[in-house]
């Protein structure tokens, strides 16, 4: 993964610019981002406003008042209505983007699902997802031919999530439709239009692209195609369709695990993929951190199979996962929204106000972490984890909201990394022109083009 020649790379960012300079940047880039949109004042304060806008936005980085807004006890800062409006046509009203009683109902359906004892069972589909992968770079390895970074990894978590939500393999027809289906999703779904977002009331809907509804009633389609054929119990789809409201009695009606399996996969491989993409992004501009990578892999695992009980004993490989989710979240913002005008944090907040609560300016902020633009994973050691900062760093969210899939991503990641990084080289082509976006996840604004070389070669 180390390039041949050139020093280490600092990561890629947006350098930060005061708020209007900021302002006609992204607007001339044309791009939606909102990354470059965040003046220098967002990593630097408790409480602050983005900008001018009809609806007020206003950012949270205070670690506490973040929690205080996640736990939302009184019911007054649901999720966004720009991000429900993006994904529902998608994933309908499912666990990602529902709140207040159904939300707890779906939650407590749904964490059996992930419990520990499945996440090893679902280990080995992780394992066999990645055999398969390392035989196409393999191949990739042998030709010379390039690759996208970005597209690989997709590839890879998408059949990691087919195989432990469905038990089939990505090259399954219906599964593989679903994926290219999702590659239309992502790329066009509305992305925030910085015009609409300075002058559109709280709630104005957002048009989607007849391409993306067209996409979304595709991956639904193939998703209740995949239910319908589905028997057995012994994967996260087999579980979700057995589950039961305790109080009722009752399970989730077909459209209900469509909307719930929908965002398993959106969440479960999208995320990873863009957090996948950074991280051996990352390692191949820091040879280094690869070597040190590289050594406890061997050391903990040698030569054979990377088993569950290795991936709890890779601390290094772990802290590189997580360094690397502190300087690109996947998801770069958790927009809320406030029902009804409240007092947070020390802030008065209007109705319809947008509640912006950001991992990306929260895990770079200077009052919680020193260098926080540099890539250090060290502060993910034992060590360095006791003196963060509690509450700084939320890349699967915080409270009663934490992502269920947090404990499966982490496992993942770190298999990937060691079997990658044991393996392959990966030497980047264009690195100095890597740049990230705020995308449906954070992801590079263009592909990653690079080629693979296996290691002792």
């Amino acid at each position: 993964m180390a390039q041949k020649q050139g020093p280490a790379l600092d990561p890629p960012r947006p350098r930060p610019l005061w708020p209007v300079a900021a302002l006609v940047r992204t607007l001339w880039q044309g791009e939606g981002n909102l990354l470059a949109l965040l003046p220098a004042s967002a990593y630097r304060v408790g409480a602050g406003a983005l900008g001018y806008s009809r609806r007020s936005i206003i950012l949270f980085n205070d670690p506490a008042v973040v929690r205080q807004i996640l736990e939302d006890k009184d019911g007054i800062f649901p999720k966004s209505d720009l991000m429900v409006g993006a994904l529902e046509a998608l994933i309908g009203e499912s666990i990602f983007v529902t709140d207040g009683e159904t939300w707890r109902r779906q939650r407590a359906m749904i964490d059996p699902a992930f419990s520990h004892m499945r996440l090893s069972i679902a280990f080995k589909a992780m394992s066999e997802a990645v055999t398969d992968q390392e035989g196409r770079l393999d191949q990739l390895a042998a030709s010379g031919e390039p690759l996208s970074l970005d597209l690989a990894m997709s590839h890879l978590t998408a059949d990691i999530i087919c195989r432990t939500v469905f038990s089939v393999s990505l090259d399954v027809g219906v599964a593989r439709d679903v994926f290219d289906d999702f590659v239309v999703f992502e790329r066009d779904v509305a992305q925030v239009r910085i015009a609409r977002l300075i002058s559109d009331p709280a709630w104005t809907r957002v048009p989607q692209k007849p391409g993306v509804l067209a996409a979304c009633a595709r991956i639904r389609s193939h998703l209740g195609a995949l239910i319908d054929g589905h028997t057995g119990t012994d994967d996260i789809a087999g579980a979700v369709m057995v589950a039961r409201d305790t109080a009722t009695g009752e399970g989730f009606s077909r459209d209900e695990l469509i909307d719930q399996l929908g965002v398993f996969f959106l969440a479960g491989h999208e995320t990873t993929a863009s957090a996948l993409t950074w991280a051996v992004y990352m390692l191949a501009s820091r040879p280094d951190i690869l070597a040190r990578l590289r050594a406890e892999v061997d050391a903990v695992a040698g030569d054979g199979p990377v088993s569950f009980e290795h991936t709890r004993h890779m601390p290094f490989a772990r802290a590189v996962f997580r360094e690397t989710l502190r300087l690109y979240p996947p998801i770069t913002f958790m927009p809320r929204v406030a029902l009804m005008p409240a007092s947070i944090g020390g802030r008065n907040v209007r109705r319809g106000a947008l509640v912006m609560i950001a991992p990306w300016t929260l895990h770079r902020h200077k009052s919680y972490w020193r260098e926080p633009d540099k890539f250090d994973p060290d502060r993910f050691l034992p060590e360095g984890e006791a003196a963060q900062t509690p509450g700084a760093f939320i890349p699967f969210g915080a409270g009663p909201h934490t992502c269920v899939g947090a404990g499966f991503a982490t496992a993942e990641g770190i298999l990937v990394l060691a079997r990658l990084a044991r393996r392959f080289t990966f030497d980047v082509s264009e690195a100095r022109g890597v740049r990230p976006v705020a995308r449906l996840t954070t992801r590079p604004a263009r592909e990653i083009m690079c080629r693979v070389r296996l290691r002792h070669v």
